[in-house]
C-alpha cells in the first residue's frame, strides 16, 4: 500500500479511526471505561439518536436536511402517551405516535420538494411548530399512567442479553446498510445528492426520492419519541429537545458529505459511537455537564471543518491514484514500442 492509497483509506474511515483513538484515550485515563456494562450503557444512551440519525443521513446524502426531528420526536412521544392512556393499549399508542411522523414528514416534504422552499428555513420553522403542538396537546404537562404492559415491553431483552433499543438500532442499521449498498433506491439517493441534473437525466425522480426520505425521517423520529416514552414510562413534550443537534452531529462526524452525494452507514454508526463514548467518558472523568455540552458543540464544528478537508484530500488522492495507474498502463506500451524492430527497407 502506497501513500496515496493510505490517504484514501484514512479519509474514507476517519470516523472509525477517531473512535478507536478516543476509546484508547479514555481507557488509559480510566480502565473501568471498557467494562462490558459501561459499553452497553453507551449504546443504550445513543440508541434513539441512532434511529433518527440513520434516515437523517440518507436525507443529507440526497442533498437535503431536516432540523425538525427533535420536535417530531417530542410530538411522537406525547401522541403515544395520549393514545396509550386513553385506550389502555400501548401498541395503539406506539402506532399513533409513529403515524404522527408520517404526517410531519409529508408536510415537510411537500413544502420543500413541491413548493421549492429552502429545507433549512422550512425545517427550522417546523421545529418550533411541532414543539408548540406537543406543548399544546399536553398543556405543557408530562403524561403518566401508561398501561402496565408498557413496562414489560420496555424491559424486553433478546435472549436476556440484548435490550430492546439496542436490538432496534441493530435492525435499522442492517436494513439501512443493505438498502444503500444493494437496492436501487440507495443509488438513487446518492445520485440525487451528487448531481441533481445528472440524476434527472438518468430518469431519477429527485423530488420523489427526497419526499420519501422526509417521510422516512419523520417516521424514525416519531418512533424514537415513542420508544423514549416506553423507556421513561411517560410522554413528555420536551423529550426530543436537542435531538436534532445530536443526530446531525452524528451524521457529520460519520463522514456524510454536507453537500450530499457521499456517505456510508458504517461511518454514521462510528460517529454515533464516537459521540456516545465522548459523553460517557467525560461523565466518568467528572467533567461538568455544561462543559460536556460545549465540548460536543466544538466537536461538531471540528467535524464540519474536517469534512471539507477530507473531501479535498480524498479528491486529490483519487486523482493521484488515477495518474499512477495511467502511468503504469502506459509504461508497458512504451517498452513494447521500443523493442519493436524497425522494418527492413530494401
Amino acid at each position: 500500500m502506497n501513500l496515496t492509497q493510505l490517504k484514501i483509506l484514512l479519509a474514507k474511515n476517519g470516523a472509525i479511526v477517531a473512535l478507536i483513538l478516543l476509546v484508547i484515550v479514555f481507557t488509559m485515563l480510566n480502565p473501568r471505561f471498557v467494562q462490558p456494562g459501561n459499553l452497553i450503557t453507551i449504546v443504550l444512551s445513543m440508541a434513539e439518536v441512532g434511529i433518527i440519525a440513520i434516515p437523517l443521513a440518507y436525507l443529507v446524502m440526497s442533498g437535503s436536511i431536516d432540523l425538525s426531528v427533535g420536535s417530531v420526536a417530542s410530538l411522537g412521544s406525547v401522541v403515544c402517551g395520549i393514545v396509550a392512556t386513553g385506550t389502555g393499549s400501548i401498541w395503539l399508542g406506539i402506532a399513533a405516535g409513529t403515524s404522527a411522523g408520517v404526517v410531519t414528514g409529508l408536510i415537510t416534504g411537500i413544502l420543500v420538494e413541491h413548493l421549492r422552499l429552502n429545507p433549512l428555513v422550512v425545517t427550522l420553522g417546523l421545529l418550533n411548530v411541532w414543539a408548540g403542538l406537543a406543548l399544546f396537546l399536553t398543556n405543557g404537562r408530562t403524561i403518566t399512567g401508561l398501561p402496565a404492559e408498557s413496562r414489560d415491553i420496555a424491559g424486553f431483552a433478546l435472549f436476556g442479553i440484548v435490550p430492546l433499543p439496542m436490538l432496534l438500532l441493530l435492525l435499522v442499521t442492517v436494513a439501512a446498510w443493505w438498502v444503500l449498498n444493494y437496492r436501487p433506491f440507495g443509488r438513487q439517493l446518492l445520485a440525487a445528492g451528487g448531481n441533481q441534473r445528472a440524476a434527472f437525466l438518468m430518469g431519477i425522480n429527485v423530488r420523489s426520492v427526497r419526499l420519501r426520505l422526509f417521510v422516512l425521517t419523520g417516521v424514525a423520529a416519531a418512533f424514537a419519541g415513542a420508544l423514549m416514552t416506553l423507556k421513561l414510562q411517560a410522554g413528555s413534550p420536551t423529550t426530543g429537545q436537542g435531538l436534532e443537534f445530536s443526530a446531525l452531529t452524528v451524521v457529520l462526524l460519520g463522514g456524510v458529505a454536507v453537500a450530499g452525494g457521499a456517505g456510508r452507514i458504517s461511518g454514521v454508526i462510528a460517529g454515533l459511537l464516537f459521540v456516545g463514548v465522548l459523553r460517557n467518558g467525560l461523565v466518568i472523568l467528572g467533567v461538568s455537564q455544561f462543559l460536556q455540552t460545549m465540548i460536543v458543540g466544538l466537536t461538531l464544528v471540528v467535524a464540519i471543518s474536517l469534512d471539507e478537508t477530507l473531501q479535498r484530500v480524498l479528491k486529490s488522492a483519487w486523482n493521484n491514484l488515477a495518474k499512477e495507474r495511467t502511468t503504469q498502463k502506459a509504461a508497458p506500451i512504451e517498452d513494447a514500442a521500443a523493442e519493436t524492430p524497425e522494418p527492413v527497407r530494401s
